[in-house]
């Protein structure tokens, strides 16, 4: 894997870049943390990517985007991996596809039913380029007027969402909505179509995420302690909300990444 980060100029909408390559004896089988990123993977091989989620698992070919999830995902890939990862933000999602993201939290969809031919246009282009960083100059180069086509988040999105970023996912539902000048019903409304979940669902999603990078960080605090200063009543809620959200226990996922952190 290699990882980079994008031009200033798509702060706001883009997260980071990384660039994928797997060459392994069997299908490889995992688990996804939930989280407030939103995934567009560019497929190089046409691998398919087979995602078990609410109800049955869903097979998407080649090229997708995975939404927001509120839950961990099991996932197969292809044996032969190829591709890019752009991690977006949930405005940057909005702005990109102009679709309600109710739509595709929790699911994971073909690229081309959000892109078009242009997302296959692009995947050629990236497949055919020299080298890593040839492609990642061509992401900052072509993202920028895709993102400014498409719809802008409201205002009072934007400003509950950065709030929301900046605390850590520790404000109130309430105070958000005063901040954005709305009231708590109307904010709920514009998330559910510009970021995809509710606000406290986020607020949660944020807490859990600043609680796994303190855990898994070299040297972290000791659960109770992150417990205590993401936001959480005690270590047994931590410990809750990480087998909801992660699928094991702060101490497996430390230890799991520790783990592969070793094999690198």
């Amino acid at each position: 894997m290699v990882a980079a980060r994008p031009a200033p100029v798509l702060r706001g909408h883009v997260a980071g870049y990384a660039g994928l390559r797997v060459d392994a004896d069997r299908p490889l089988r995992g688990r996804a943390v939930a989280g407030c990123g939103v995934t567009l993977f560019l497929d190089f091989a046409a691998s398919v990517r087979v995602v078990s989620g609410p109800g049955r698992p869903l097979r998407v070919q080649a090229s997708h985007v995975t939404g927001l999830h509120d839950r961990p995902v099991l996932f197969e890939q292809h044996s032969r991996h190829r591709g890019m990862a752009v991690e977006l933000t949930p405005p940057g999602a909005y702005a990109l596809f102009g679709v309600p993201m109710r739509e595709l939290s929790n699911t994971t969809v073909d690229l081309a039913d959000l892109l078009g031919r242009r997302a296959e246009r692009l995947t050629g282009r990236l497949r055919d380029a020299p080298d890593w960083a040839t492609r990642f100059a061509l992401l900052d180069s072509v993202l920028p007027a895709w993102f400014g086509a498409g719809p802008q988040p409201a205002p009072t999105v934007l400003r509950a969402w950065r709030l929301l970023r900046r605390t850590g996912g520790t404000v109130s539902v309430a105070t958000l909505a005063e901040e954005a000048g709305v009231t708590r019903r109307c904010l709920e409304m514009r998330f559910a179509e510009q970021i995809g979940l509710p606000p406290k669902t986020i607020a949660r999603l944020l807490r859990f995420e600043r609680a796994a990078r303190l855990l898994t960080a070299p040297a972290g605090p000791p659960p109770a302690r992150i417990a205590a200063v993401c936001g959480y009543a005690d270590q047994a809620h931590l410990t809750r909300e990480f087998r909801g959200l992660a699928g094991r226990t702060p101490t497996a996922l430390r230890a799991e990444h520790a783990a592969a952190t070793t094999v690198r």
